[in-house]
């Protein structure tokens, strides 16, 4: 079995502190103020989130399969690419992540207040709505229908790391693709360049048909699948140039 690595070791602790922290402060609803990442329109949202929600977890089962994950795979990537091209590719992925899952939220908001206006709301009386939870009685079934949708995303947040490891994962498959992978409740070894696309399909089916396969329904689907889509052309840029000094050591 392969040591832990320096940068996983301290990734490894940092989210381990965070969940600490989290579970003793103020009930975590501090924590979570804090450093969970809120819709941007939300006046909660605020820039430091950006990296904090990498750091933050929904639960301890959370917490444990992401770390577990960490572990599994990336020690290894880190002793391939060195620890400053794997912090490249951990971070770079969590930024994928967010452009994807709020990208997407934006889009879907944006088209939601523009129907509830032409219904005759105002932003600002669907704003109100949808930060005290308050309608009046004058609202049809699909104008409520349309706030219940635009208060889920304004009043969501984005927490974990998932993004993160994808964009790891998506690593370790292309540094090792004929390595055998397994998934817990399927003991069937699958080649990681067959196993890994396969996970980030379901992802995708996941995001856009709401049908959740292995993961809790409130999974950010597309932080997945933006953390493996800017992992892969990371490392498909250093494969590419590997003559030059983005080469992967």
């Amino acid at each position: 079995m392969m040591r832990i690595t320096e940068t996983v070791k301290h990734l490894l602790i940092i989210n381990i502190i965070f969940f600490a922290g989290a579970q003793l402060i103020g009930g975590g609803e501090l924590f979570y103020d804090l450093f969970a990442l809120y819709f941007p329109e939300n006046d909660a949202f605020k820039p430091w989130q950006i990296v904090t929600h990498m750091f933050m977890h929904g639960g301890l089962m959370h917490l444990v399969f992401n770390m577990f994950a960490l572990w599994m795979f990336g020690s290894t990537v880190e002793a391939r690419l060195g620890r400053n091209k794997f912090l490249f590719v951990y971070f770079s992925a969590g930024l994928g992540a967010i452009l994807f899952q709020v990208g997407y939220n934006y889009f879907d908001f944006t088209g939601i207040m523009n129907d509830l206006i032409v219904s005759g709301f105002t932003k600002s009386n669907i704003i109100e709505m949808i930060t005290t939870n308050k309608v009046s009685d004058s609202v049809s079934p699909i104008q409520l229908s349309g706030l219940q949708d635009a208060f889920s995303i304004y009043n969501g947040s984005m927490v974990g790391a998932s993004g993160c490891l994808m964009g790891i994962l998506v690593a370790f498959g292309m540094l090792n693709p004929n390595a055998e992978l397994m998934m817990l409740f399927l003991p069937i070894p699958i080649k990681a360049k067959y196993f890994i696309p396969g996970i980030i399909l379901l992802d995708v089916i996941s995001a856009f048909s709401g049908q959740s396969f292995f993961s809790p329904s409130n999974t950010a689907y597309l932080a997945h699948v933006g953390g493996a889509v800017v992992g892969f052309i990371i490392m498909w840029y250093w494969k590419k140039n590997s003559f030059n000094s983005f080469r992967i050591n």
